[in-house]
């Protein structure tokens, strides 16, 4: 079997992930979430190459290394990716503009709420748009702005979260937007959960927790490390101590860095009481600072005062794997998950 072979989906299978593939444009409608630092060229090239969907992360990156980091997806790969842009990063923008330009087959919305000439913008140039869906309401609004798929990503997820359980979202969205697909993302770990979700509609899922556990993420090995060992409860989220500074809470394994966020808190409600900051500077602030602790511990692997982004799946994962066996291991689970419930059904 070459490197560069698909993993395969199967007959079975095929009949509920029909049209999240055709959507991806790939083999397995699995869609590895953009992760800060670690959804690189490598990464999300070694998704796309396997059969799954890569997606490729723009944080707050320089505009000029974004483009390269396109440019070098796009050598690394000739099968559909995405590219993911943050609506209330400084570079937004421009990180948009980039992937229109670039022709980029699919682009994400995340962080906050696109406009709707921005939705128009990346349809222009012909790449299929996927926006995050927190509530019914919003669902609404980006349908009507055109997106052509949503992820709805409860609050089990790792890195900045939502305040709603996939289980809510599941039947508040999933159920009641047939019109357009919809990716679930949020608590995943097994493909049995995943072909559950195909009989629920689901047109596929999104994980970031479980591939950082593969052996060609460039996670530092003591970041994966922490997370073989961690159990589900570990992985906490934060809370917003004032209406004065809204924060998006962040699902972290419990340590230094999560304790000393709240210090931040703190201080930047003393600043901005005072003046000496305004609201925008401080939550930019609060941005700056999950930033450079995420880099800290993925990549330098001070795993007790860098953020440990996880998901609450992160206690269902015990081991390194390579890629193609993760997604392996999800095939096989899903389709002997969807043979077991066809066996219930009768």
């Amino acid at each position: 079997m070459s490197a560069h072979d698909p993993v395969r989906s199967t007959d079975r299978l095929n009949r509920i992930w029909s049209r999240g593939k055709d959507f991806l444009g790939t083999e397995l409608p699995i869609m590895c979430g953009a992760m800060t630092w670690i959804s690189d060229p490598d990464l999300v090239s070694r998704m796309s190459n396997l059969g799954a969907f890569g997606v490729l992360a723009a944080g707050n990156m320089p505009p000029e290394l974004f483009h390269e980091y396109v440019n070098q997806t796009r050598e690394l790969t000739d099968q559909p990716f995405a590219g993911n842009v943050i609506t209330i990063a400084p570079n937004y923008l421009e990180h948009l503009d980039i992937l229109c330009q670039e022709k980029v087959s699919h682009i994400v919305f995340a962080g906050s709420l696109p406009r709707g000439s921005e939705v128009e913008k990346a349809k222009a140039s012909g790449a299929k748009v996927l926006c995050f869906a927190s509530t019914s309401s919003i669902a609404k609004r980006m349908i009507s702005y055109g997106a052509d798929a949503l992820i709805l990503e409860g609050s089990e997820a790792g890195g900045h979260i939502g305040h709603v359980s996939t289980m809510v979202l599941l039947q508040e969205i999933l159920f009641n937007f047939e019109e357009i697909p919809t990716f679930v993302a949020g608590g995943i770990a097994s493909g049995r959960m995943i072909a559950h979700l195909g009989l629920m509609g689901a047109a596929g899922a999104q994980m970031g927790t479980r591939f950082v556990m593969a052996e060609e993420c460039n996670a530092h090995d003591k970041f994966k490390n922490v997370f073989a060992r961690a159990r589900a409860r570990e992985a906490i989220s934060t809370p917003q101590y004032s209406v004065k500074l809204p924060v998006v809470s962040v699902r972290a394994l419990n340590n230094h860095a999560m304790t000393h966020f709240g210090d931040i808190q703190l201080d930047l409600l003393d600043k901005l009481a005072s003046g000496k900051l305004t609201r925008q500077e401080a939550q930019f602030k609060v941005e700056e600072y999950w930033v450079g602790s995420l880099r800290n511990a993925a990549v330098d692997g001070d795993v007790e005062h860098g953020s440990l982004m996880a998901g609450q799946s992160v206690g269902m994962l015990k081991k390194v794997q390579p890629l193609r066996e993760i997604l392996q291991d999800l095939v096989d689970e899903a389709d002997a998950g969807l043979a077991k419930a066809e066996k219930m059904m009768g």
